[in-house]
């Protein structure tokens, strides 16, 4: 972590959700000053109330900035900001850098890198991993590839939001593919913790003692402990919610149609969060899938009777 005397850069971070506030917070922590947009008034005047500066646009934000972070949901969105009707692009000054945290396909995040330099500015493909409580606390794990000017312009803010900032490479596009894997191993594992945990119940166990076991044993996978207890609390309030997974298995998908490569595990998963989301729980959490797994069996699931399903 850089000293505060070190950090005398300008951020600004557009997207001000459950990520983007912790990331900003983590930044302003660490003695950069910040200043924060979002599509919420709300949530900017929520940034200013902890002592950040606030912002009327995005263009707004980024004049001046020597970092600007992007923490919005995709691809799309993310090229709006840099290049729509109200972008930005025209705003960064030379030699900033644009720091991209969504997930996307890599081959975008290499064309939008692309035009970002044929600008002046940097691009840094930095998409993130751990959360909102990570975001707060700095504890990011962060999966970058950029260029070397890219990164060292982007130095204060990765050290300030993040506990692990793997460097990939110095091309845009590297990030983007390796969340993308991790992506794939998310979405499975949490769609098998939600087939045994609703199995679990189909056959009438103490789903109490079946979390417990499980998570001492071989079975466990990090995403088993992590959702089961949603679906034991019959709390389905979305930390990350099904449509995330449907967006990102769906980017897997095309990423492995284009390489003729099968992925019939991630491909089995999307059609899941596919039926939770037709079944109206898409902005549920992710742990949904186990409801879902239970209306199609006639499983009990805790909370089962509730407003939840």
């Amino acid at each position: 972590m850089s000293s505060h005397a070190e950090n005398t850069a300008l951020a600004a971070v557009i997207g001000l959700g459950s990520m983007g506030f912790g990331m900003a917070r983590s930044m302003k922590h660490a003695g950069l000053e910040v200043v924060g947009y979002d599509i919420m008034p709300a949530a900017v005047e929520r940034f200013v109330a902890e002592g950040g500066r606030g912002a009327a646009t995005a263009t707004e934000a980024a004049r001046g900035a020597d970092i600007i972070v992007s923490v919005v949901v995709n691809a799309e969105q993310t090229e709006a900001i840099l290049f729509g009707p109200e972008g930005i692009a025209d705003a960064i000054k030379p030699g900033a850098v644009f720091v991209s945290s969504a997930t996307m396909d890599p081959a975008v995040a290499r064309e939008l890198s692309r035009r970002a330099e044929a600008l002046g500015f940097h691009y840094l493909d930095a998409p993130i991993s751990g959360g909102a409580a990570k975001a707060a606390s700095g504890e990011l794990t962060i999966m970058a590839s950029g260029s070397k000017a890219a990164f060292e312009t982007a130095r204060p803010a990765l050290d300030a939001m993040a506990a692990k900032v793997y460097e990939l490479g110095d091309t845009a596009g590297t990030g983007a593919a390796l969340k993308m894997i991790n992506q794939l191993l998310a979405g499975v594992h949490i769609a098998a913790a939600c087939e045994a945990i609703s199995f679990a119940a189909k056959q009438g166990l103490d789903l109490g003692k079946v979390y417990e076991v499980i998570t001492a044993s071989a079975g466990n996978s990090w995403m088993f402990e992590n959702r089961v207890p949603h679906v034991l609390a019959g709390d389905y309030t979305p930390r990350s919610a099904i449509e995330i997974f449907v967006k990102d298995l769906g980017i897997v998908q095309d990423m492995a149609r284009s390489e003729r490569y099968p992925v019939p595990l991630a491909a089995a998963a999307l059609q899941m969060y596919l039926a939770a989301a037709g079944a109206g729980m898409g902005r549920d959490d992710d742990a949904s899938l186990a409801r879902l797994y239970a209306q199609l069996s006639g499983a009990a699931l805790p909370g089962s009777n509730s407003e939840n399903e």
